[in-house]
């Protein structure tokens, strides 16, 4: 999907200056910034989500265990 965004002049030639210092386009650097922005949103849903399971009563195993029922082979 393209999409058009308004930049400052001296933002984007700043940017284009460190694009090229790090041997990539600003393109580029833009989808590695919102593709790392979208994916700590994911992250922190799943944590979220993870936190409220913890939280319910149902998801708590039968332990406390001893040491050796922890590390006894089947």
């Amino acid at each position: 999907m393209n999409v058009t965004l308004s930049i400052d002049d001296r933002v984007v030639s700043e940017a284009r200056r460190i694009a090229i210092a790090r041997g990539t386009s600003l393109n580029q650097m833009v989808r590695d910034y919102l593709n790392e922005l979208t994916r700590v949103d994911d992250m922190e849903s799943a944590v979220a989500a993870l936190d409220g399971m913890w939280a319910e009563e149902s998801y708590r195993s039968g332990g406390p265990w001893t040491r050796e029922e922890l590390h006894e082979r089947s």
